[in-house]
């Protein structure tokens, strides 16, 4: 049985677009194969015309007798048997005649596809070159050995330098055309047909013998036999397609459902982005670097999916976390903690209902479990804690070391990296630390090439203009500034009631000095900054002490930063980090030595009017009873400053008095 590719020579519609090594090649076989074929025309040698004819009218009814392999690969006939015959038998031109008419006859016929001049011309040649060379081996060996070597093992070995002549032939241009290695084109495009060829010379001996004892003529017996062996390989082949389409269809559907899962888990990544606009890129970064990770250390198939799951839908569990939580830019309470730690078990009782082929809710609740058992929510220590939550925890926590938040700006990689290091067998894995120092370099290069760091951002920061009121209509809003009052103690008490007294009867320019006065005096200070709400921004309305210019030309949008959360959120903050505010963390020419903050909202007529700040020095120096004082001051303020801004010019400022302060003339001149 012959076989022939269905494309194997110009790809199609384009011939030109042939590499030249290719287009060379092309033209050499098919030179060769016209001089072979000229050669054996012009020797002619016909000793029984009627076998020859008989022998061509066969070969070519066989021809047609073609199944079309899978894919449109190629088709396959029973043509072989027939050129092995004329080998045997005839001359060499007859023997070429047979076979060039076999390959006509194979590739046009019921052709899927018609083969453009080239590709016919390239055949032809490619085998004419194969009968010549399997003739001259046989010719040459009943020359050589006579009767020492029987015909079986002449046609035998024939049939293989048929076979082989044939199909590397062919490999070959499919090689030179899609730049694959010849060898590996051959094996696995045409090396199954091989036992078909040694079929072929077992039935062209037995023909052989045939013709010997009851005359040539016998080989037209074959025929009906072939036709059988035809019909019953092209039913087997033909259920062999539909089982291939039908494995294809459900590969199709299969790939699909897989990318359909990806969008999903994307658009879940996409929903957490909106709830905490720090993880857009810290997502695609610890996908990068947690999937690496687990390929190094031999995860299977479905725990890297599960892992590349997690890594997007690990903080999935903030959803249920109140936002002013999730984005404070400071150090969280004791009972926002608490809340903060149900994100994990809230997010795989989520990720349960997705019913993921793989176990990716493990992953997710474990995330914040530490080596040795320190963590949350479970306290499970060492290699209990899943493989893909102990690689997901330290790349996390990698990631967002070394990456800017709201509440500090990032470090540089390696103190990153030698944080995590220090932390290993203590609250991280020592498997997965070591491979994190070894590669952190690769991956974080991978991670910036990442394609999914360039995904569209959701549209949380727009304004919908369109909507006058809820149905529910506007909250009221009382606030319960009694009971803060109440905790006051008696200074703070006595502060809020001159700051009452002196705002009833000074005028309305003055109302910022006397404010700074009461604030001053009640809460020790080194720098006041009071922020007006002008748009969707803050902008600096009055400054007093050391440090202001840093202050003087700040434009927050709401939301950003820590004033621009406290005017967002409508909540205050104890002890935030200054050098959050994003002129600070954007240039770092800014760094002041201002270490801790205390702002809360200013209101007027339940209305966010702006936001008062005050710094000092020293880390963690407020306290909460100041808090619930400057609080108190705040309403107060809220009612009175909002009056004067029309008055009185915007960031105003005053000396520092700098014994008030408590500080040397040396600091207050900074």
């Amino acid at each position: 049985m012959q076989t022939a590719p269905n494309n194997p020579v110009a790809p199609q519609p384009e011939p030109p677009s042939l590499r030249p090594a290719a287009r060379f090649y092309i033209l050499a076989i098919t030179l060769l194969g016209v001089a072979l074929l000229t050669h054996g025309l012009w020797n002619w040698q016909a000793a029984n015309l009627s076998r020859f004819l008989v022998l061509f009218v066969i070969s070519a009814v066989a021809s047609g007798m073609k199944v079309t392999l899978g894919a449109g690969s190629g088709t396959m006939s029973m043509n072989f048997l027939f050129v092995l015959l004329g080998i045997q038998s005839l001359s060499l031109g007859e023997a070429l005649l047979i076979g060039v008419a076999g390959i006509m006859v194979q590739r046009l016929v019921r052709a899927k596809q018609r083969p453009t001049l080239e590709q016919m011309l390239f055949n032809s040649g490619s085998i004419c070159c194969s009968i010549a060379a399997a003739y001259n081996v046989y010719h040459e060996g009943m020359a050589m050995f006579g009767g020492a070597v029987e015909v079986p093992m002449l046609l035998l070995l024939a049939a293989i330098v048929f076979f082989l002549v044939n199909t590397f032939s062919v490999a070959l241009v499919i090689s030179l055309i899609e730049s694959r290695p010849v060898v590996a084109v051959w094996r696995k495009t045409y090396f199954w047909s091989f036992p078909n060829h040694l079929l072929g010379a077992a039935v062209a001996y037995g023909i052989y013998e045939l013709s010997r004892s009851f005359g040539w003529q016998t080989s037209l017996l074959v025929l009906p036999v072939l036709y059988a062996i035809y019909r019953s390989h092209r039913v087997y082949v033909e259920r062999l397609e539909e089982a291939a389409k039908h494995a294809q269809e459900q590969l199709r559907h299969a790939e699909e459902l897989a990318a359909l899962n990806r969008r999903t888990i994307e658009t879940l990544a996409l929903a957490i982005e909106a709830k905490d606009q720090t993880t857009h890129d810290h997502l695609a970064r610890v996908e990068v670097y947690a999937i690496e990770i687990g390929k190094e250390l031999g995860l299977s198939s479905d725990e890297l999916k599960a892992l590349e799951a997690a890594a997007l839908l690990h903080d999935i569990g903030k959803l249920a976390v109140p936002e002013y939580i999730v984005t404070k830019p400071g150090k969280l309470t004791p009972e926002e903690f608490e809340t903060m730690k149900i994100h994990p078990v809230v997010g795989a009782e989520l990720i349960e209902q997705v019913h993921f082929p793989y176990p990716v809710a493990p992953i997710v609740r474990a995330h914040h479990e530490k080596w040795d058992g320190s963590g949350y929510p479970d306290g499970i220590s060492g290699e209990d804690i899943p493989i893909g939550a102990r690689i997901l925890s330290a790349v996390d926590c990698l990631d967002a070391l070394a990456s800017d938040r709201q509440y500090r700006r990032a470090l540089p990689l390696p103190d990153a990296l030698a944080f995590v290091m220090k932390q290993s067998g203590i609250a991280f894995d020592p498997k997965v630390v070591e491979v994190l120092a070894r590669r952190h370099v690769e991956l974080e290069r991978m991670a910036k090439t990442s394609a999914m760091t360039n995904r569209n951002r959701l549209s949380t920061d727009i304004r919908v203009e369109r909507g006058a009121a809820p149905d529910a209509g506007f909250e009221a809003g009382t606030g319960d500034l009694l009971n803060l009052e109440r905790s006051l103690a008696e200074k703070a008490g006595r502060a809020l009631e001159r700051l009452d007294e002196e705002l009833k009867h000074c005028p309305v320019a003055e109302v910022r000095r006397v404010i700074r006065n009461i604030v001053r005096e009640a809460i020790p200070y080194d720098t006041l900054v009071v922020f007006r709400r002008d748009g969707r921004r803050l902008v600096p309305d009055f400054l007093d002490g050391i440090c202001r210019e840093n202050f003087r030309h700040l434009q927050i949008p709401n939301g950003s930063g820590l004033a621009g959360w406290v005017a967002e959120n409508h909540k205050s903050i104890l002890n935030g980090n200054p050098s959050v505010e994003p002129g600070f963390l954007s240039d770092p020419s800014m760094a002041s030595p201002l270490s801790s903050a205390l702002a809360v909202p200013l209101e007027f007529l339940d209305e966010p009017a702006g936001v008062m700040s005050l710094y000092r020095t020293d880390r963690d120096a407020f306290s909460a009873a100041e808090l619930s004082l400057l609080q108190a001051v705040a309403q107060r303020v809220g009612r009175a400053w909002p009056s004067s801004l029309t008055l009185v010019s915007t960031s105003q400022e005053f000396p520092v008095d700098a014994s008030t302060l408590g500080l040397s003339s040396s600091q207050a001149s900074d």
